[in-house]
């Protein structure tokens, strides 16, 4: 299954991808989790919890889908000049 995560900041590290997905519960369990199962950035089998995810980036994980990552969309801004 193919899901669609948009970030709300410039990058997510793989261990917040992991408890946003809810795939593990908390962050402690980041490293255990990539230890036990692969998971592929962009096509590479990737075991670090502090990989920094971009938007365009693919994260694959066997049994649980193909996520995208995206940026979220922001609007015009009203800034003062």
């Amino acid at each position: 299954m193919k899901k669609t995560l948009t970030l709300e900041t410039d990058y997510m590290t793989l261990g917040q991808f992991l408890k946003e997905i809810n795939v593990i519960s908390s962050g402690g369990q980041a490293k255990w989790y990539l230890a036990e199962t692969s998971v592929f950035v962009d096509g590479e089998l990737e075991n670090r919890r502090g990989r920094k995810l971009y938007p365009g980036m693919m994260i694959e994980i066997p049994d649980e889908g193909t996520f995208f990552m995206e940026k979220k969309e922001t609007g015009t801004s009203d800034e003062a000049e």
